[in-house]
């Protein structure tokens, strides 16, 4: 009622637009409202933040005629209704004030072309010019006006159809879903950070094989993403077939996706294996083998981060890690569990052992129900394990107490190397329980290897 007396103090007609109107109808919680009006956007939003005092905030982006206001946990957008054209090398629009009717035509799906009215005349009032209502209860994704159009204009609403369908449970209508694949190579004129925002909209979704599934089928992963869609396939030679492991790697999305909604572990799951048609090779004795691959996948995640312009941070350091040491905890759990091997785990791992040990889970995949749940037990063991250990040892983010500067004090070095040579011997002859962490321990123990080194002992 605010955001209406607002306008309607500007003397502006206005209208609630877009997904707030489909996830109203769909009983789906939003806050976020899009407002179109019939002249300033800027001016409706301004008389809102007036009305509501200091309980708000305001922006204006007056480059784009748009401005927001946020209220408590609320975010209103206001637009003024526009007439759009486009260049052919370029999804960004020439723009024209425009009418309502020129407002609905630039509208991208008819499930957001809905309108609820905020004028005194016919108030709440549903404006529903291409039959979204319809398409709704179709559960269908279709383009208000020719699909080919659509998307060869703006190309990113190609992934936005798909990622509405997958978060929506949805299908795709049959003409909007052939305009997709045919217009797919349009998409290299969308920014790699468009792109991303969306990529990250789908992973982020309740279940992200749907929206990963569709962009293969239609070519646009091969284009987005093409590591991803070089690992679907199964070889056999000689009888002996490896899994499919675009399809293996789905389904570890899902797992995990039941598990944490950690958007950059869920890139973790989707990486993880990302090297495995790089080290595909074949062995006679025994089949196929993928060495290696956690440790070139790992090296594959920066480049990937860049092309899309994902954050080259800790967030990508936590995918690499998690990539490089995916196997570490399953191969643990085939063998005896010892304390040492698991030290190791918890030192390399450090904070972020608790997210390894998801994402192995979630790496559990097999139609035989049987060898899942021994592997699920033997990992539990691990799991339990490392609980033991830590609250033993205290070892997240462990780091031995003798430093490069005690040895320098101790010892005559002729070389740097001698000196990473023997902390390193420490630190392994520590995890390894044989010396205790600490400073007296640590150099005992290297004065006993220097003199196997002939590294002399000072004075």
């Amino acid at each position: 009622m605010r955001i209406a007396a607002a306008c309607q103090q500007q003397k502006l007609q206005a209208w609630v637009v877009g997904g707030f109107v489909r996830d109203w109808i769909l009983q789906r919680p939003s806050k976020d409202i899009d407002i179109v009006v019939l002249g300033s956007g800027v001016e409706a939003a301004q008389a809102l933040a007036r009305e509501l005092d200091h309980d708000c905030s305001l922006a204006v982006f007056k480059n784009f005629g748009t401005a927001q206001v946020k209220y408590q946990d609320w975010v209103i957008e206001f637009i003024g209704a526009r007439k759009e054209s486009y260049d052919r090398n370029s999804r960004k629009p020439a723009i024209e004030t425009g009418t309502l009717e020129d407002d609905q035509l630039r509208r991208d799906f008819t499930i957001n072309s809905l309108y609820i009215s905020l004028n005194e005349g016919n108030y709440g009032e549903l404006i529903d010019p291409f039959q979204g209502i319809q398409a709704l209860q179709d559960r269908v994704i279709v383009t208000p006006t020719d699909p080919n159009t659509t998307f060869s204009d703006d190309p990113l609403r190609m992934l936005r159809a798909i990622r509405f369908a997958a978060r929506l449970n949805f299908s795709i209508d049959p003409n909007t879903w052939q305009a997709i694949c045919q217009n797919q190579g349009r998409i290299s004129i969308v920014s790699a950070e468009r792109i991303s925002d969306e990529l990250n909209a789908m992973i982020s979704g309740e279940k992200p094989s749907r929206a990963l599934s569709l962009l293969f089928d239609c070519g646009l992963l091969h284009l987005i993403l093409p590591e991803l869609a070089a690992m679907q396939g199964i070889e056999t030679i000689a009888g002996k077939s490896h899994k499919d492991n675009f399809y293996h790697t789905l389904q570890v999305l899902d797992q995990l996706a039941e598990l944490s909604n950690d958007l950059w572990l869920r890139w973790a799951a989707i990486l993880h294996d990302i090297a495995k048609p790089a080290t595909k090779r074949f062995e006679p004795k025994v089949g196929w083998t993928f060495h290696g691959h956690e440790d070139k996948g790992s090296r594959m995640v920066k480049p990937i981060f860049r092309r899309l312009r994902l954050p080259l941070d800790e967030k990508m350091k936590f995918v690499e890690k998690m990539v490089a040491m995916h196997l570490r905890p399953i191969v643990l759990s085939q063998e005896i569990v010892t304390d040492s091997a698991v030290r190791r785990l918890i030192v390399d791992a450090g904070d972020d052992v608790g997210a390894l040990m998801l994402l192995c889970q979630a790496d559990i995949t097999s139609k035989n129900e049987r060898k899942v749940q021994r592997h699920l037990e033997n990992l539990k063991k691990v799991h339990d394990k490392i609980q033991d250990v830590q609250q033993k040892d205290e070892l997240r983010n462990w780091q031995p107490v003798l430093s490069g500067h005690h040895i320098m004090q101790h010892f005559h070095i002729a070389k740097p190397q001698q000196i990473g040579d023997l902390k390193e011997a420490a630190r392994e002859a520590i995890l390894d329980g044989h010396i205790g962490n600490t400073l007296e321990e640590s150099l005992a123990f290297c004065e006993k290897l220097a003199a196997e080194l002939g590294i002399p002992r000072k004075s």
